[in-house]
């Protein structure tokens, strides 16, 4: 066989493996076959003149299904969610100009999170770069703090090596958002297809493989340790370990805490789990976090809302164990006395073979008797009222849907009520902005989580604030029927900034109202939905059973008037310790 016959078919177009000649592409036809190349399914974005060549081509296929939203913030998010609720990546493309400036808000929460990303960034000709010219923007220059990397094609020739390297570093080491920015007559040049088969890339090879040595001390202090604590965070869930890292907390037999972020990564219903703690976290994982001896944390990064004030979190005397794939991560906020760099599923299969039959495990029955004495203190406690309660109406989303949903949620109270009251047993079912904290995700990131899971049970938790920020995609649900079901903590005002106004500024409730909220029923309904108005505590379980049962194939909102007064607590005030929460009945 002739060198020149010999070919290879990539998703449909074949390329020569060898010396031969292979068919010029235009730049539009080479990036659609690099992400068939990386099987990818869906593309999230907005049109625009600068990337028309490669919405052309996206025409021409039928491998690569696109998803129109209404703006180009929640094609970010719904890339995102659609990459945080499944194990493949989330694309994006958007156009020059606003495109990328209105993607902004969502590359820097995809950034904040750690949740891998390409997004596909239009730019205007090469010749007119830094000409000011229409819809120019320096894509590259603003994104640059937000973004893991990110890239300026210059040359067609480039288009096929950088999209690898995007895909490569997006999803390796501590994953992130990765923007490849296209400037139009790249897409419409044309050049020989040769995509590559490896990524070599001299400045970047994250480590993998945990230092032996360092395991080794791991499970001495583990061994020897009376008090100790598993506090995981979301690099269990992006890392795909939750398995592993319940089967070391299993043998151990010691207390669980999660981050906002690693819920799921351990069974919530669980009994060794003491729930999520930081500022808002129950009572019994603060405490048993702050008077533990030995902190196993994995993938997490005792952060601000986590830990608190950091010289109260330094009084004790402990020994802390720090798993990371990002060195850079260890002994940023707090001293660890035995770092291991390396992949979270890599670490934890050594620690498995270490702690196996040859292990000892403490015996902490003196430890868990002190904790079943911080679980009597019930700080997720809250008042009865006559209006509907926030909390119960995340109790009963969690009996109705059997705690089996994927729950997405905005940012504020709903999104504690929701993480503190609905049990995750399993990853990647829990979707919310934790590091940014950004308003506006929840509804995207629900169209995100459907796309990547069809047919799962899909519920974004949300406020009246947090939900008009990116309330036209509701258009976007409707063009695609995505079954989502809204569940909209309504109380008339910005609720976590009225908590802190309430606690903190003596009562000054400056711009926390909402007064001029629209009928979200009609609003719903005007966009082809099914909306649901509920004020009453005793029509909350029916009304769910009939959004999840009844309209179970159809887009759902409800509309909850919850009470205005409801607080989220525990609450630890800034500057403050994990022993010095404030609790509901303290007011």
């Amino acid at each position: 066989m002739s060198k020149s016959s010999l070919w290879i078919t990539i998703t449909g177009f074949q390329v020569n493996s060898q010396m031969g000649t292979a068919m010029k592409l235009t730049g539009a036809e080479i990036i659609i076959k690099c992400l068939q190349a990386e099987h990818v399914d869906y593309v999230f974005g907005y049109p625009g003149g600068s990337v028309l060549h490669i919405y052309d081509e996206l025409f021409k296929q039928d491998h690569i299904r696109h998803i129109l939203v209404r703006h180009e913030q929640a094609a970010v998010h719904a890339a995102d969610a659609y990459s945080r609720s499944s194990r493949k990546i989330g694309v994006a493309l958007v156009t020059s100009g606003p495109g990328v400036t209105n993607a902004i808000t969502g590359i820097a929460t995809a950034h904040a999170d750690s949740v891998p990303l390409v997004v596909l960034t239009g730019q205007v000709g090469t010749s007119y770069i830094g000409q000011d010219a229409f819809q120019e923007c320096d894509a590259v220059g603003i994104t640059r703090p937000c973004v893991k990397h990110n890239f300026l094609v210059k040359e067609v020739q480039e288009l096929a090596p950088t999209l690898k390297k995007a895909f490569h570093i997006a999803t390796t080491g501590r994953p992130g958002p990765v923007v490849v920015d296209l400037p139009k007559d790249i897409t419409a040049e044309r050049c020989e297809f040769h995509y590559p088969a490896t990524v070599q890339m001299r400045s970047y090879n994250p480590v993998l493989k945990g230092h032996l040595g360092q395991i080794k001390k791991a499970v001495q202090a583990l061994a020897e340790a009376k008090r100790p604590v598993l506090y995981l965070g979301g690099g269990v869930i992006l890392s795909d370990a939750a398995e592993r890292l319940t089967q070391l907390a299993h043998r151990l037999g010691c207390p669980v805490t999660s981050t906002l972020m690693g819920l799921g990564g351990f069974p919530g219903t669980d009994n060794q789990f003491l729930g999520m703690l930081g500022m808002h976290g129950t009572f019994e994982a603060n405490m048993a976090m702050h008077h533990s001896d030995v902190i196993l944390a994995i993938g997490a990064r005792f952060d601000d809302r986590v830990i608190g004030n950091t010289e109260h979190f330094a009084e004790e005397n402990r020994k802390i164990i720090h798993i990371d794939i990002d060195p850079s991560s260890i002994s940023k906020r707090v001293k660890v006395d035995v770092p291991i760099v390396g992949n979270i599923p890599d670490v934890l299969e050594e620690l498995l073979k270490l702690t196996g039959a040859n292990f000892t495990a403490p015996n902490l029955s003196g430890w868990w008797a002190q904790i079943e004495g911080w679980r009597q203190k019930n700080g997720l406690a809250y008042k009865k009222s006559a209006r509907i309660m926030p909390q119960f109406v995340l109790e009963k989303l969690y009996a109705v849907t059997k705690g089996a949903a994927i729950i997405t949620s905005d940012v504020g109270q709903h999104q504690m009520f929701a993480a503190q009251h609905y049990k995750f047993d399993k990853p990647r079912h829990w979707i919310n902005s934790g590091g940014l904290g950004t308003m506006g995700v929840g509804l995207p990131y629900a169209m995100g989580a459907s796309f990547a899971n069809p047919g799962a049970t899909v519920a974004c938790v949300t406020g009246e604030g947090s939900i008009q920020m990116n309330i036209q995609e509701l258009s976007t649900c409707k063009q695609f029927e995505l079954p989502i079901k809204v569940i909209n903590l309504n109380n008339g005002m910005l609720g976590m900034v009225r908590q802190w106004q309430e606690m903190f500024y003596s009562r000054r409730y400056s711009q926390s109202y909402v007064t001029s909220l629209p009928d979200f029923v009609k609003l719903a309904e005007a966009y082809g939905h099914v909306g649901m108005k509920i004020e009453r505590p005793e029509d909350v379980q029916p009304a769910l059973e009939k959004a999840f049962g009844d309209y179970k194939d159809r887009f759902v909102f409800m509309d909850f008037i919850i009470d205005p007064t409801a607080n989220v607590f525990p609450m630890v005030a800034t500057g403050k310790g994990l022993t010095e929460m404030i609790l509901a009945e303290d007011l």
